[in-house]
């Protein structure tokens, strides 16, 4: 039996965007009615375009803001209602990596005391454990260790977001949710950063869930993927599967702006005019039939709802059954030479610099 460690159920979040003197305030429908299972020890991802509700939902999920709807379910245990010492438990537990690496990190502190802050406070080890906990955890995101006493501004912009990597994995989780990590950094930057992301979810265990945009980033790391178009989620399942054959027009529309380097990678590019609905008075029927290319008359009127098409596939459409979508072929190809080579010799630096790193710690706690 499949082992969920995180469940959302009719997860809702409004804001008020307006609240006049008199009359009714305009409210925000951010995250509307969603339905989550993440299974223990996967890559699920929350795509989709800025201001579709996949940050708000980042935020539902690890209770850093509180639903107006809904229940989520943390291994067994309703998280909806925590508060005090039982919500501080569940940071120890569920860490975030916000997408900003330069604001999420208080400028007045060393890069040593922003990663040994949450073992100081959720009590763990002494001050000479976490000084060495601090060391290795640089050397796991391809950090030196003396890199502990210097600040924030010193470090670039993906060595910073390695830095908050690091201070996300201090307390142990088993839950790391990441807010775009990598879009704020440059193309090259990413590759480093995903990889580590890989690297640490497999050497820990973690349930890594990944919010993004950018689609040729998820197509590498993700084991299921779950679509959103404003505050609703549209399509779910298999990552090499939705990529492959989505099931619903938006998805298409998405995976046809990423580009890719290979001949008859696609059939054609399919494209979406206009913008998303207003999200305080959304539109009736589907929410995306305003910009959908096969838009039928039910689609104006019935909502379709997120339904179970096979395969462990979902889709919220009419014609998620009949509608023949164009994907993403993948190339099974192997790596060139040239590129082969300088992936391997990028992974054998990373591991010189974490045995490195290690060995330098254990002298530290010596």
């Amino acid at each position: 039996m499949t082992a969920h460690i995180l469940r959302a159920r009719g997860l809702t979040r409004r804001f008020v965007a307006h609240k006049p003197l008199f009359g009714a305030p305009s409210v925000v429908q951010a995250v509307n009615g969603v339905d989550l299972d993440i299974v223990e020890g996967e890559t699920f991802a929350i795509v989709g375009e800025s201001g579709c509700g996949k940050s708000t939902l980042a935020r539902l999920l690890s209770h850093l803001i509180e639903a107006s709807e809904g229940t989520v379910v943390y291994d067994g245990r309703d998280i909806s209602a925590l508060t005090g010492a039982e919500l501080r438990d569940l940071r120890r537990e569920m860490q975030f990596i916000f997408q900003d690496p330069f604001s999420s990190l208080n400028p007045r502190m060393t890069v040593g005391a922003l990663i040994g802050e949450p073992l100081r406070i959720h009590r763990i080890g002494t001050a000479p454990e976490r000084r060495a906990k601090v060391a290795e955890l640089l050397g796991k995101v391809g950090l030196r260790p003396e890199h502990a006493d210097r600040y924030p501004h010193e470090f670039s912009g993906g060595q910073r977001q390695r830095i908050g990597i690091a201070r996300a994995l201090a307390t142990a989780p088993r839950v790391v949710i990441g807010d775009e990590p990598v879009s704020a950094l440059d193309v090259s930057i990413q590759a480093q950063v995903v990889n580590i992301l890989e690297d640490l979810k497999d050497e820990f265990g973690l349930t890594l869930i990944v919010i993004a945009h950018d689609l040729a980033v998820i197509r590498h790391i993700a084991d299921r993927v779950a679509v959103m178009y404003l505050g609703e989620i549209v399509e779910l399942g298999d990552a090499a599967e939705v990529f492959a054959a989505p099931r619903h027009p938006y998805t298409e529309a998405l995976l046809s702006a990423i580009p890719i380097p290979a001949t008859g990678a696609r059939k054609v590019q399919t494209k979406i005019e206009g913008d998303p609905p207003n999200p305080i008075s959304p539109p009736p029927g589907c929410r995306f039939h305003t910009r959908c290319p096969y838009v039928q008359d039910v689609c104006r009127t019935d909502r379709p709802r997120l339904a179970d098409i096979g395969g462990g596939r979902q889709a919220a459409c009419h014609f998620a059954r009949d509608l023949s979508l164009d994907g993403i072929r993948t190339d099974d190809r192997p790596r060139p030479a040239a590129v082969a080579d300088r992936f391997a010799r990028y992974s054998a630096a990373r591991a010189g610099m974490t045995a490195n790193a290690q060995h330098q710690a254990r002298q530290t706690e010596e």
